[in-house]
């Protein structure tokens, strides 16, 4: 489908004029920077109305096919949309999980039963998706998961615990890595993938308070739940393969996600602010030139991650090593984000140890900022797992 500039112009200006128009700004209390705090009930349904109201505008899922309840657009509009969505930094789509990574592997894998009985729900917010991949045992060694899935007749009974269950206490559905047999050549055969119900009796998330005192990620414990044998996506035995190609979606290195934002963080010209109003020696912080030096290289790298994604249009810029940008866009972007929080932290000076009270800089944000920074470099395979990636799907290094 061909669009003309003309057009896309136009669409740019009527998707800003509604935004504009229909941002519910600030709603008197403390809003969650990505769905991994998202720990109230005022919280989760302003954010779900919030996404409820875009997906029925059309802002939302406009590539995905609309046979499914997506808008059947070209991506440009959904690429418009999430632009413009930043520039007024409007809140963001709470369903994440189910909008980034359930939803593309649905619509990559799932059945035709499947993609009319999830995506839908998914993109209205109507259907809340977590994830149930790490355990409490295993750290990063998603492969020995032990969480058991047991059949039963048409039915599987699944015991153990996950952990880190963003918004598990919302959610109806879970994508949920079980293992299904003990037996083959090694510990990712007896793996399998389930789309599995929440609202069943034996699933129980607990919510985990943080560092910040805030909630958003829980434990889930199953208790000899029972779920129907249809939530197995493909076979017995497959689960590893999904799981990585879920991870695929996670990490921003496959395409196919619904759009709008994942978080409303800060950024980078936040900091930039913050260097302006700070000071050293009764200057301005940005005066001291080892300061602006640090911010300069701040400010470049940024520049640098936000050019990634149009440089791997361009085939000359990507020849040698195709996978490069895709493989490293998480790794690249987690930990920028962690370091520039720290160094918003260190333009503070004493008050950097201030999370509470009136003398807080701009009311301990950046110091909640820093710690939920690393949520990010640990979700989705921490940032040593990521380089170890990098390393050996791109460099070609050995793995020992």
């Amino acid at each position: 489908m061909s669009v003309s500039e003309q057009e896309l112009k136009e669409f740019r200006e009527e998707v800003s004029a509604w935004l504009k128009e229909n941002n519910p700004g600030d709603p008197g209390f403390l809003l969650p920077e990505s769905f991994m705090e998202v720990g109230t009930d005022e919280q989760f349904e302003y954010l779900r109305d919030w996404q409820s109201k875009v997906y029925h505008a059309g802002y939302l899922g406009m590539a995905w096919p609309a046979e499914y309840g997506g808008g059947g657009k070209p991506q440009v509009f959904q690429d418009i949309v999430t632009q413009e969505m930043a520039r007024q930094r409007v809140p963001f789509m709470t369903n994440t999980i189910g909008l980034n990574w359930a939803g593309p592997l649905i619509l990559s894998r799932g059945t035709e039963d499947e993609k009319k009985k999830y995506i839908k729900g998914i993109l209205s917010a109507e259907d809340i998706w977590c994830q149930g991949f790490s355990e409490p045992d295993h750290g990063s060694d998603l492969g020995n998961a032990q969480t058991r899935a047991v059949r039963d007749g048409d039915d599987y009974i699944i015991s153990g615990s996950k952990i880190w269950t963003s918004l598990g206490t919302y959610a109806r559905y879970m994508i949920l890595l079980a293992r299904t047999s003990t037996d083959g050549p090694n510990k990712y055969a007896g793996l399998s993938f389930f789309l599995s119900p929440m609202k069943v009796e034996g699933v129980d998330p607990v919510p985990i308070k943080k560092l910040t005192s805030e909630y958003g990620f829980c434990q889930t414990y199953f208790n000899d739940a029972r779920i129907p044998g249809t939530c197995i996506m493909g076979k017995e035995g497959e689960g590893w393969q999904i799981a990585m190609e879920t991870l695929m979606y996670e990490r921003g290195a496959t395409g196919g996600q619904a759009g709008g934002l994942a978080a409303m963080d800060l950024n980078i010209n936040d900091v930039l602010e913050l260097a302006k109003r700070s000071t050293r020696n009764g200057k301005p912080a940005l005066e001291d030139p080892l300061i602006r030096d640090r911010m300069v290289q701040f400010l470049i790298e940024a520049k640098g991650n936000a050019l990634m994604i149009p440089r791997t249009r361009i085939t000359a810029l990507n020849s040698e090593r195709p996978m490069a940008v895709a493989m490293s866009g998480k790794l690249r972007g987690t930990e920028l984000k962690r370091r520039f929080c720290q160094f918003a932290l260190s333009l503070q000076a004493a008050n950097g140890g201030r999370f509470v009270g009136p003398q807080a800089i701009d009311g301990g944000k950046w110091q909640r900022s820093y710690f939920n920074s690393f949520s990010a470099t640990i979700g989705g395979g921490t940032s040593q797992v990521q380089r170890n990636i990098v390393g050996e799907r791109v460099l070609g290094l050995p793995k020992s």
